[in-house]
């Protein structure tokens, strides 16, 4: 059973990994940058779920709040042993994965209308 879940705590440590990496390129391309600072895995989520100057919203509050649990736990998987996985809070990530997969989905979408505007805006200004 431990194999078990080292494997499913591995494949939600990857769910979060690639939705840091949408953050990512977002930060590096619209906002200028990414935080830099020991937090800033956290401070780029919640970058996510505030408005800035440059963008809207990625991310509602619900969604970066449902995101959190997953970057917490993204940080245990990289940091302790299969064997001292707590499996309450494994059942409980899976349990919400398919609500915050779907939510991170619409968001997603969300903010890729809203650049799909920005560019037919900016594309006759060219």
């Amino acid at each position: 059973m431990r194999v078990l879940y080292e494997s499913l705590a591995l494949k939600l440590h990857n769910f979060y990994t690639g939705c840091e990496r949408i953050f990512q390129i977002i930060a590096s391309e619209i906002n200028g940058g990414l935080p830099s600072s020991y937090d800033w895995h956290r401070r780029l989520l919640l970058r996510m779920a505030n408005p800035q100057a440059e963008r809207p919203v990625v991310l509602t509050p619900e969604t970066a709040k449902r995101l959190e649990e997953y970057l917490a736990f993204r940080h245990v998987v990289r940091n302790i042993y299969g064997f001292e996985l707590d499996p309450r809070r494994l059942d409980n990530l899976l349990e919400n994965y398919d609500q915050t997969w779907s939510a991170f989905q619409q968001d997603i979408q969300e903010f890729l209308e809203w650049l799909s505007q920005l560019a037919e805006y900016l594309e006759p200004l060219s």
